[in-house]
């Protein structure tokens, strides 16, 4: 004799498998904002894509970073971000003008610290998850072109940067940013998530 499971039982067994999930993904959801909450990223972006000014761009993202020097050797946390880098936004500005106008260009820079999304990117053996990150916004012109970005903290495009991710992220948030193709349901989730509800 055949035996087949009763709706109610069939309703349970699915609101079960649903709960599971979601407190997996609700954890899972946290640890990537546990991420994004600290990082503090570089983002320069071109007043267009034309190759004169995306030379520009690479030549006022150096002049950016040698003008903020302590801001950006890898100390400067996601969370000093304001407090430490917004009295500078006018040194860093006149530094990045004063390069363009050494190479021809009379345009305009805006430097700004705010909260900016950026989908998931992987850099060299990490992928950082899609969500909002501090950042320090530098826009050239009128920011059409194609952009510069990097992690300043965790300093992990400093040349000189030796440390290693275990000092800043847990196990499992390592297991996220090292091995994503594990998650990509679940990162393409918490992508449209922090899209929708903007954190």
């Amino acid at each position: 004799m055949s035996r087949t499971l009763c709706p109610a039982a069939l309703q349970c067994g699915i609101c079960f498998l649903l709960c599971a999930f979601l407190l997996q993904f609700t954890a899972f959801f946290a640890e990537c904002k546990t991420i994004t909450d600290s990082c503090l990223r570089l983002h320069v972006i071109a007043s267009s894509d034309r190759a004169a000014d995306q030379r520009r761009k690479l030549l006022v993202r150096d002049a950016v970073l040698e003008a903020g020097g302590a801001l950006f050797d890898g100390s400067v946390t996601a969370g000093e971000a304001e407090e430490k880098i917004l009295p500078a936004v006018e040194t860093l500005r006149q530094a990045a003008e004063r390069t363009l106008r050494a190479h021809g260009s009379d345009e305009t820079v805006h430097v700004t610290v705010e909260k900016e999304f950026f989908p998931a990117r992987t850099y060299e053996t990490l992928t950082l998850p899609a969500g909002n990150y501090e950042a320090v916004k530098v826009v050239i012109g009128d920011g059409k072109g194609q952009n510069w970005w990097c992690v300043m903290f965790p300093p992990l495009c400093l040349p000189a940067a030796e440390e290693k991710t275990e000092d800043y992220w847990t196990s499992s948030q390592q297991q996220i940013l090292k091995t994503p193709g594990r998650y990509q349901v679940r990162l393409k989730l918490a992508e449209w998530i922090a899209q929708l509800m903007g954190t």
